[in-house]
């Protein structure tokens, strides 16, 4: 996937071929998410918070909104979607995931999502929509990076991704695999798994593309996604 802001490639030539698929490339743009390779967890520290990093990136479309804490949470989270579609909600993983949950917590607190629309969509080699870019352009994000932390299951239907393109790019750009995408590198930190409205994406996918991208990895879909407004909360 390639994610612009950086372009993100959820898969690029060396860091996913499709297996059985095109030939193509799913390539997600900064955001679009390309695979990281190798996995940097974050260190937990005493008190439940882990150690985190967050260096800043000036590639692509950057929204500059300062850098999360340090030290967030070390604890499970949800996030809340209210879309034009109705209502999304996915079970943050904030024990393995920290410094992911920690940065889409900040990011939601700053109304970093609302009103952004979902980019992309691929219906080939790779079944992800891809979302978190404030630019609509799949090169968008924070002007701000980190590394990625639980990497190496399967990116099961339902499990929620952070988009990269490469190694400690990580940013705003997340996907949903809205079917079992045993093709993608084990190189994209698991950020969650939906736990209401999979419906909603599964509608998203089905309406298929409203334009291919010209490189043959996916393209805007053509059932419009809006996230309208977007919370995430600790208990």
């Amino acid at each position: 996937m390639t994610v612009r802001r950086r372009a993100v490639t959820v898969l690029t030539a060396t860091a996913l071929l499709l297996a059985g698929c095109s030939a193509k490339t799913i390539t997600f743009t900064r955001g679009a998410g390309r695979p990281l390779s190798g996995s940097s967890q974050a260190a937990t520290g005493a008190g439940g918070a882990a150690r985190c990093t967050y260096t800043p990136d000036a590639t692509g479309s950057t929204t500059e909104v300062g850098t999360p804490p340090a030290s967030p949470k070390a604890a499970p989270a949800t996030m809340h979607i209210t879309t034009n579609l109705g209502p999304i909600e996915i079970s943050l993983d904030g024990l393995k995931a920290p410094c992911a949950t920690g940065s889409f917590a900040y990011l939601a607190g700053k109304h970093f999502f609302d009103n952004t629309k979902c980019h992309r969509l691929t219906v080939e080699g790779i079944w992800v929509l891809q979302c978190g870019d404030p630019s609509g352009t799949g090169s968008g994000g924070p002007a701000y990076r980190y590394q990625n932390e639980n990497t190496g299951a399967p990116y099961a239907r339902g499990t929620v991704a952070v988009a990269n393109a490469g190694p400690a790019t990580n940013g705003s750009q997340f996907f949903f695999d809205y079917k079992d995408n045993p093709a993608i590198p084990a190189d994209y930190t698991m950020l969650g798994r939906v736990t209401k409205g999979m419906d909603i994406v599964d509608r998203v996918a089905a309406g298929g593309l409203a334009a291919e991208d010209p490189t043959g990895t996916g393209g805007f879909p053509k059932l419009e996604i809006v996230l309208q407004a977007v919370t995430v909360t600790y208990p």
